[in-house]
Parts: structure tokens; sequence; C-alpha cells
């Protein structure tokens, strides 16, 4: 039987009016490989393994042929800007002449701005590599995911050892006053394990401009830790809630943590800016090292080829993606929502979570979040706190 969105109908779309949205964000997998092993991986330790049979590192033709590709979309939609992540796998394996090769194809070849972003477990950023991402303008982005023993629990060597210590040298060179306009912010899976304000408080001691906390990739087939049937329980709306708390008290001093930042601006009218919540359409797509054209990576965690489109950029364009119907679906808003998150009171604000999170086996990606009553929960804890805060704000005279 199909499983959702496979059965989406793009022609009827289009008659409706509904118009693509252009990609705005190229993640290109410049190297298959990694040196850490951490538990949670998407890419190496779920569902999807065809990780396995790709080349280790992106070639510089297929570099150029992306390049091209990015440049004909650019052109094609009158987009102004993009945003190109050197992506793995581990970044940094590809060499300082690869990623340096890369950059300067792309800004070669795409006729818009390229701002370029590293995201990187940081053992092997050295002085070097960041002399090298300062003079081609690259910022970067580290995981890391808090203190030394919550960090090293889970991502760690493939014989075991633990990371933290050279990614916590590698955070001391990057935020030294040569260095600290390269970064971008730090990268958290939660786990219900570790304390959330330990863990809060632990990635604020490298003043991180922006943190990014991500639930661990799950779906109703495959769910995620701690994660059971009991509606009643949130115990990731329960973690992520004493962050929030800790994070809202102090205004001005704390980093930007886009998750509550997305859903504070969706409760006050505005739209969201990343596929976690809301409804905006998804403008995202990803280039592996062999040059096949992917949906989003994170559909790697429900089963294998769940991002396959059969492109390549050496025989399709972008543009090729924006008519396929697992694009569609991400880029529909409420249109792909479930029934039940159509009738959800905060159905909007949620957007139906990610979009990876809703698989089920059998009927597809056309379901509520597996973090379904997380989310209902922290949206409401969230909402509460802001209405408060609204409510005590002396009104303006008419």
């Amino acid at each position: 039987m199909p499983e959702w969105p496979s059965t989406l109908d793009v022609e009827a779309l289009l008659a409706d009016g509904w118009r693509p949205t252009p990609f705005r964000q190229f993640i290109l997998k410049i190297h298959s490989r990694c040196d850490l092993a951490c538990s949670y991986c998407y890419v190496y330790e779920m569902a999807d393994q065809t990780w396995r049979s790709r080349p280790r590192r992106m070639s510089r033709d297929t570099v150029e042929t992306t390049a091209a590709r990015i440049a004909e979309h650019v052109t094609a939609h009158g987009v102004e800007s993009v945003e190109v992540v050197l992506h793995g796998g581990e970044p940094l394996l590809a060499g300082p002449a690869e990623i340096e090769h890369a950059v300067r194809a792309l800004r070669a070849a795409v006729p818009a701005r390229v701002d370029v972003l590293a995201q990187t477990n940081a053992t092997l950023l050295d002085d070097d590599y960041l002399r090298l991402f300062d003079a081609l303008g690259i910022g970067l982005g580290v995981s890391l995911d808090g203190s030394r023993d919550a960090h090293d629990r889970v991502r760690r060597t493939a014989d075991g050892r633990g990371s933290y210590d050279r990614t916590a040298a590698a955070l001391a060179r990057l935020t030294s006053p040569a260095f600290r306009h390269l970064f971008r912010g730090l990268l958290c899976t939660v786990d219900l394990r570790n304390d959330p304000v330990e863990t809060y408080e632990a990635l604020c001691g490298f003043g991180p401009p922006a943190v990014d906390f991500l639930l661990p990739h799950g779906n109703w087939s495959a769910p995620p830790p701690g994660r059971t049937a009991d509606p009643s329980a949130t115990p990731y709306a329960d973690w992520l809630g004493a962050v929030f708390d800790r994070w809202y008290a102090a205004p001005g001093r704390a980093p930007r943590v886009r998750l509550f930042g997305e859903i504070v601006h969706l409760l006050l009218g505005g739209w969201s800016a990343s596929e976690q919540v809301g409804l905006s359409p998804a403008a995202m797509v990803v280039v592996e090292t062999d040059g096949e054209i992917e949906q989003s990576d994170l559909l790697k965690s429900a089963y294998e080829g769940a991002g396959s489109t059969g492109l390549h950029v050496a025989t399709h364009a972008f543009d090729d993606l924006l008519r396929l119907p697992g694009t569609a679906a991400r880029q529909i808003g409420a249109l792909a929502l479930a029934a039940e998150c159509a009738a959800c009171p905060v159905g909007g604000i949620c957007g139906g979570g990610l979009y990876a999170h809703r698989y089920r086996h059998g009927s597809g990606f056309q379901n509520p979040s597996v973090y379904c009553p997380d989310l209902l929960s922290l949206i409401r804890r969230i909402g509460t706190a802001v209405q408060a805060d609204l409510s005590a704000r002396p009104k303006e005279p008419r």
C-alpha cells in the first residue's frame, strides 16, 4: 500500500494555485564518513545505511557541477542569497584544500550572495583551519551535548574514547578574539539522562551566540528514547521547559535558542524560519558525496531511501525536485497536516513538528509528530509565560 506523500497529486496542487518555494539552503555532504561514532547518529545508526556505498569525499567535478546547478536555480528564481552548509559525516575530514576549492567554486559560479557554514564536531578544528575559515568567511556551528560526562556518554570515537576535551579545546580557539566572529552557535541533542539546566549552563559556558536543541530522531515505528504511547507523559517538554524557564528569565544575557525563539515568534503571529515548528515551506535540499540530490537528510531516520529522489546534479536541475510529492509535502503547510493536527488549537504553531518525526510504517508522513504530547505541553508552557509577560506590561494610552 502506497505511503503518503507518494499519493500526493502535485499537478492538482499547481492547478489550484500552489507554487513551490525555491531552495535557499543547500547542504553539501562533502565527506560521508566521520571520526566519531555518536550513539544517536541518524546517518550511521538508524534506518538508512546508504552511506556505506557512497564515495568518502565529494569530487571536485561534483562540487563544480553542484555550483552550476545552484547558479541555474538562483537565476531562474531571482534568489538574491543562499546558504551552503558543508556537512557530512564530518566535513573537516575532506581536508583544507577541498574545502577551499568548494567555497571558491561556489562563489565564482553563483550570481548571488553565498553564505557558507560548516557544521562540525570540531575535533579537527585547529588554528590552520580557523585561519582558512577566516579567510574564506566560513561560519562554524559546533556539536556539543553539554558537560564532559553528558557529551562523552554519546559522542565517542569508534574505540570508545570521549571527544569532549578535543571539542572544548577547539571551542576555546574558536571563541578567542581572533576567531570569535566565525562562531555561529552550538547544536545539542536532548538526552533525558542529563540534567537540563546543567546542560544549558554548560553550553552557555562557551558564550555561544545561539544554541540549537534537537530532539532525538525517531518516529511512530521507531520511537525515540523515553517517548512512550502514554499521551500524559511529556518527558521532553519537561526537560526543555526547565531550560526555557532559565532562558526566559535572563533576557539580554542568554544566547538565542532557536526552538524557543521560533515558538515565541509564532505565538505572536509570525512565521517560522525552520522545519522544527510552524508551517513555513521547507527550502532546503541535500547533495550527497556522489552528487545524488536528496530531500532532508533527517529522513534517513525513517527508513532506507526515505530521502532518495532518483535525481543527480549531473542530469537534473534543482527545479526537478520541486515537483516531487516529497518536496511538495514539506512546502504545502497546513495541507500536509494530519486531521488531528489540523483540529488542534496549536496546530499552526506546532505545524505537526519536524517532518521526519511524523513517519509511521504503513501510512507514511501524514501523522502527528511522535513528540505530539511534548510539543503541545511545551507550546502551552511558553505561551503561558509570554501571555503573562504581555499582561504585566503597562498599557499604552490611547
